[in-house]
């Protein structure tokens, strides 16, 4: 098993953290892991993405061009990484960021409101657990538990309470989560 995966989107969205968890999640896993984030010198409302690489076997390189997954969540993003889905790959977007939708036809497209998710959760911080557990309702390809245990792992201890509602965030996000057809 091995799956190439970017996570792109504005600063602020949670981009890298997202990836983060995602990496420690597999890590907790026993999985080989690598984790290479990408962004702008801006704190917030810059582009920023991270590559993660999860398999079963040694990573021979942590540098990849096409995709097994991508999940965008603004427009810059989509443009610039629709095209980099394998045939056969997913792409996983939130609508709310996005004017022109996806429009290829060999791939699987998913879409999820995770300003929704967070505005029913009460916490605008929890959009990204959101667009985690709609990936991986989608590719199960870590346990919950051990997304925990990486939320535990990535989340400073002074947040340690917040734990609790990011993963009530990854099961709303799971259940969110609808296929697109493209005609």
């Amino acid at each position: 098993m091995k799956e190439e995966i970017i996570i792109a989107g504005f600063g602020g969205q949670g981009v890298l953290s997202m990836g983060k968890i995602l990496a420690y999640s597999a890590i907790m896993q026993d999985m080989e892991v690598t984790w290479m984030p990408s962004y702008g010198p801006e704190m917030r409302g810059g582009t920023a993405n991270v590559c993660v690489i999860i398999s079963d076997r040694k990573i021979g390189s942590p540098i990849v061009t096409r995709y097994d997954t991508a999940i965008v969540l603004n427009q810059q993003s989509l443009d610039k990484f629709e095209h980099s889905v394998k045939p056969g790959g997913t792409l996983i977007y939130d609508p709310s960021g996005i004017s022109d939708h996806p429009t290829r036809k060999d791939i699987n497209i998913y879409r999820i409101n995770a300003i929704d998710v967070a505005a029913k959760l009460g916490n605008s911080k929890v959009y990204n657990m959101g667009v985690l557990g709609g990936f991986l309702k989608v590719k199960p390809i870590v346990s919950l538990e051990n997304v925990e245990k990486g939320l535990a792992k990535s989340i400073p201890s002074r947040y340690s309470d917040l734990i609790a509602l990011n993963r009530e965030a990854i099961t709303e996000g799971m259940s969110s989560i609808e296929e697109i057809n493209i005609i």
